[in-house]
């Protein structure tokens, strides 16, 4: 009787931690194996020593997260052609491995190795073209960054502490998305809007993409249209409100107007001449018959 309860339990913690998005996706057409990993809660002393080691604060609602579950897992395939395809896929790190994206040098490292500050420069501050977006973080000691998901290897959503001085606890903190070209783009300043915004997209490949300048690769977008298409196209009239302009726009009028054939106009001594020869034929045939008769 009491596994009974504490599986309710658990079930009602995992439909308010999931927001019912996995009745949502059983639901879907084509959409298999709903998989969401249970864990326990983090312990306390788990997050005052992962604060301690980095000097970090961590936010309040991230640090209610881990309270209630020890990182996040969800994922869901499609079936194609009696075949199970993984697609989506939602994921926070544990407590354990939200470790900082920039490791410290170590003493068995070769010198002069390039590394991720010697892509940082002062006049990298702010993103090229994204109006009144905030600075970007820095590769270097003044930001300090944790990696919240990996990804599946097509960037990562990094916890960001900006504005850092060594020896100082940072507080304030924000999420941000490094994609595979080592470029920082802002998604949210608290970790329940990425929360809601990763639930929203339901775990897509790349969806992360959709804010960055040039957006996911269109395999994605495909996925994206099948799967989200409220979504997916409120996106796309945000981010282009002509259109797409990577399609070709064609007016068949413009384009095949000088090819049309327009019917010459007929002249009036032509149709005069094709009177008075009809006419002439009648009078012939006229005179013809009376000669006959």
């Amino acid at each position: 009787m009491e596994e009974i309860k504490d599986s309710l339990v658990f079930k009602g913690v995992a439909e308010r931690l999931t927001l019912g998005i996995t009745r949502i996706l059983e639901n879907m057409p084509g959409v298999v194996d709903v998989r969401f990993v249970e864990r326990d809660p983090a312990e306390k002393r788990s997050l005052l020593s992962w604060e301690q080691k980095n000097t970090c604060i961590l936010p309040e609602d991230l640090r209610d997260f881990y309270l209630t579950t020890d990182g996040f897992t969800l994922t869901w395939s499609v079936k194609l052609d009696n075949e199970c395809v993984p697609l989506g896929c939602m994921m926070i790190n544990s407590v354990a491995r939200l470790s900082p994206l920039l490791q410290p040098v170590s003493l068995f490292s070769l010198p002069n190795v390039p590394s991720l500050v010697d892509l940082d420069w002062e006049e990298n501050g702010t993103e090229i073209g994204t109006g009144h977006a905030p600075a970007a973080p820095h590769f270097d000691s003044r930001s300090r960054i944790f990696e919240l998901d990996s990804c599946g290897g097509n960037g990562k959503v990094c916890l960001v502490y900006k504005n850092c001085t060594a020896g100082v606890v940072a507080q304030q903190s924000e999420i941000w998305f490094l994609d595979r070209s080592l470029c920082w783009h802002f998604l949210t300043t608290t970790f329940s809007s990425y929360y809601r915004l990763m639930i929203t997209h339901l775990g897509l490949p790349e969806w992360q993409y959709g804010f960055t300048p040039y957006g996911p690769s269109p395999q994605s977008k495909q996925w994206a249209s099948l799967y989200q298409p409220l979504t997916f196209s409120c996106e796309h009239s945000l981010a282009d409100p002509a259109g797409d302009s990577h399609l070709n726009k064609l007016d068949p009028t413009k384009a095949f107007k000088g090819k049309a054939k327009v019917p010459a106009p007929k002249k009036k001594q032509s149709a005069q001449c094709s009177l008075g020869s009809t006419a002439k034929n009648q009078g012939s045939t006229g005179r013809h018959i009376g000669a006959k008769r």
